[in-house]
């Protein structure tokens, strides 16, 4: 009997060993959502048609089940609404590789191109009508497809390959599609039987963005040019995608009560059948074995059709083991800053001042004067007043003072609508310890800024000691030219990689804090229902942010390269990436204020320019995944469900995750920190002019030797194919030590970089 795939806590409830036909007609068992995965080449002689088979094999155990949806691209099967007793039957059922209970996802939530390099590298670009042919796919909360942001002007008919369509509903048709936004669906019925209708007063249920997430993500991809964009002035200049001439399709699987995997898997399926090219998904869940991901499940698919798939990290950071989205065949993307902020002053009664940040540009003006100052946690009766959550302020003791504000729990935005509530004249929202030094700018409600631990703590020091604390705020407006930039963001989630600690993850950071692009009409700047204000640009953080960023580059590769895989654009993407300023010193983390680590960066901040021209790739085949999977130790049902199609694994052959062809190192030693002997093969394409590169090894630890061969490797034609192995000589080091370095190939001009992270476990 094949093992039972759903939740273990699912397995405990299921009191029963067999399950009749009868019993499971009487249950009343609470049903949920199961996306079924099919072996096809087992479908019976007797069927005509798959779907078909999928029917007959549902009503086979339930007569009142109805498939939500089938899937032919991303997995071949289909999601339905089964109790736990129907499912167990139908997993035994031939021809079933598993029944996987739905999983809930959530979203992670201008300069950039000047910050990159774009505007000044127009010549390197790949030229506009190839890059007018590359189609992104975005998955999120839908499309305002009225944003600047999606005007068509200058662009030429529709590319002949796509085939998708765009779908109408509340508050959308098919008309607000055009020659840049050129597809648009949504998905909902996994929503739907989850959570019930979709809400239609609160939100379309059509590709129609209203939350503004989906529009700002697809615009930082592939949005058009638009001038004089800003945020309340903030941030003013011209807003572009990372793209600008590339086309846009999105597909709407994210709700007000979140992302359904059903829903993700089936617009994954509809957006490789419709032809994209590249997929930005900014949203994640909780981290399971590749084959029970239905993302890295969907990505697969999309990888072997040549299309590459951009997760966020996630927003977990710093804490360590918190990525999202870490399949190899999957682009994992943190976040880090810009040389840009938008302080705002606290200047305090005793003359000294501190630094913040904020997005604030109300009716309201701060006099002149200073103003009284007052500590939440002092005008509350609540246990936790000092986070300004709804309800805990007293009025009589914040109207008309400026209320120092801990952040946490609620949203950060929503303290300062609870201080305006109460009376109060203003916000300094302080850090606590989850945050450190991290700053993010948000479009506040009132006068309001945010500060570091550091300097909350010393504003608090002041307030508690003079009996008349006093404050005014000072906002500065954008600057730019900001020092180190960027810095790895600390809400950006780490490694080590918790499924394969054998796979350095994230695989690069770009762009994700206080980030200007595109918004819904629908919606304020701050999302809150209180928000009457709207605009056409907003800036936000996340690696939400970040991952369109990479997504839209990708796409300018896949214009330039477009014989280049998916691997072939991700490693162009890593090994171009750096890891010290200009000064020569290395990236630093926001978090720690020391270096940032590949477990941060991995392999470090995109550089787009030198990824056009990496002189080498390391490149990778849909084999060389099966190949992995066996070294996983994957069954053969396993891998199935990840393939769509039967592999059996070679008995005779040793597999080795070491050997998978990626663009970075993750060497794991013993328990206890044994000595050991760790090899990685890899093997370099050419893809510029012939030449010799040498190799050059950057690890300065006393518990690993690394040595190269060969340490030289040359190319004479474009193409060409050369291989080499590093082995990993460790010595006993205490468990949990880290070391941190790179292997670097160069010619001279070109540099292929790989980061390394050394763990003894």
């Amino acid at each position: 009997m094949k093992p039972f795939t759903i939740s273990l806590f699912a397995v405990l409830l299921l009191g029963v060993c067999h399950v009749s036909r009868a019993t499971l007609a009487s249950s009343k068992e609470k049903k949920t959502t199961y996306i079924v995965h099919m072996s096809k080449s087992e479908m019976p002689a007797s069927f005509e048609h798959h779907t078909h088979w999928y029917d007959t094999s549902l009503k086979s155990v339930s007569d009142s089940a109805q498939m939500l949806y089938t899937y032919e691209n991303a997995i071949h099967g289909f999601s339905t609404r089964l109790t736990l007793a129907e499912a167990k039957l139908l997993e035994n059922q031939p021809g079933i590789l598993s029944v996987l209970p739905e999983l809930r996802y959530k979203l992670h939530t201008t300069r950039t191109p000047e910050f990159l390099g774009l505007d000044k590298s127009a010549d390197l670009l790949p030229q506009s009508d190839s890059v007018s042919e590359v189609i992104i796919g975005v998955l999120d909360t839908g499309v305002w497809p009225e944003s600047k942001s999606f005007l068509d002007s200058g662009l030429g008919p529709v590319p002949g390959a796509w085939k998708g369509g765009c779908e109408s509903g509340t508050n959308f048709t098919a008309k607000n599609c055009n020659r840049k936004l050129i597809g648009a669906r949504f998905f909902a019925k996994g929503y739907e039987a989850t959570l019930g209708p979709v809400d239609e007063s609160k939100e379309s249920k059509s590709p129609r963005d209203d939350d503004g997430h989906g529009t700002h993500t697809a615009s930082t991809a592939g949005g058009s040019l638009v001038a004089d964009a800003s945020l309340f002035g903030y941030a003013a200049g011209t807003a572009r995608g990372m793209a600008a001439r590339a086309r846009v399709a999105v597909y709407k699987v994210c709700w007000v009560g979140g992302c359904f995997s059903s829903d993700i898997l089936a617009a994954m399926d509809k957006a490789i059948d419709d032809g994209v090219n590249v997929l930005s998904m900014s949203l994640g869940g909780s981290t399971s074995n590749y084959y029970r991901d239905s993302v890295a499940i969907g990505a697969f698919a999309a990888m072997e059709k040549g299309i590459l798939v951009s997760c966020s990290a996630g927003n977990a950071g710093p804490s360590s083991y918190s990525l999202s989205n870490v399949a190899p065949w999957i682009t994992t993307v943190g976040a880090g800053t810009l040389d840009r902020d938008f302080p705002a002053f606290v200047s305090l009664g005793n003359g000294k001042n501190y630094s913040g940040v904020s997005l604030y540009k109300g009716g309201a003006i701060l006099p002149g004067n200073l103003l009284p100052l007052v500590y939440a946690g002092n005008a509350s009766n609540a246990t936790n007043g000092n986070l300004c959550m709804m309800g805990t302020l007293i009025p009589e003791q914040v109207a008309g003072k400026i209320v120092v504000c801990d952040r946490g729990v609620n949203p950060r935005v929503q303290k300062g609508a609870v201080v305006k509530a109460a009376g109060g004249f203003g916000m300094v929202l302080s850090n606590t310890n989850a945050n450190g030094e991290e700053l993010v700018a948000d479009a506040h409600l009132l006068p309001a800024t945010a500060v570091g631990k550091k300097s909350g703590d010393e504003i608090k020091d002041y307030l508690f000691s003079d009996p008349k604390p006093t404050v005014t705020i000072l906002f500065e407006g954008t600057k730019v030219g900001i020092q180190p930039s960027p810095v790895v963001a600390a809400f950006s989630s780490r490694g080590p990689n918790s499924i394969t600690p054998d796979i350095l993850k994230p695989d690069l950071i770009a762009p994700g804090v206080n980030i200007l692009a595109g918004w819904a009409g629908s919606v304020g700047p701050t999302g809150l229902a209180t928000d009457g204000r709207r605009v056409e640009f907003n800036i936000i953080s996340g690696t939400s942010m970040s991952c369109p960023h990479v997504s839209g580059l990708a796409a300018l590769l896949k214009a330039a390269h477009p014989d280049w895989s998916p691997a072939a654009i991700r490693s162009a993407l890593m090994t171009t990436a750096y890891v010290t300023y200009k000064n020569g010193q290395k990236l630093q983390d926001v978090a720690t204020g020391k270096y940032s680590t590949p477990f941060d960066h991995g392999a470090g901040h995109v550089d787009p320019v030198a990824a056009l021209n990496p002189g080498l790739v390391y490149d990778l085949t849909a084999n060389d995944y099966l190949n992995f999977l066996c070294a996983l130790n994957y069954s053969a049902t396993e891998i199935s469900s990840l393939a769509r199609r039967d592999f059996t694994c070679d008995a005779s052959k040793k597999y080795s995750v070491t050997d998978l062809n990626y663009p970075s190192f993750a060497v794991n030693f013993g328990s206890g920190g044994a000595d050991g002997v760790i090899k990685h093969s890899r093997t370099l394409t050419n893809v510029g002019a012939p030449g010799t590169y040498k190799v050059l090894i950057s690890l300065q630890s006393p518990g690993v030797k690394v040595a190269v061969e060969p340490e030289t490797l040359s190319f004479r034609q474009a193409n060409e194919k050369k291989s080499y192995t590093v082995t990993f000589t460790g010595s006993s080091m205490p468990a949990n030590t880290n070391s941190f370095g790179r292997i670097e190939w160069s010619n001279g001009m070109q540099t292929v970089g790989s980061s390394i992270a050394v763990s003894w476990t």
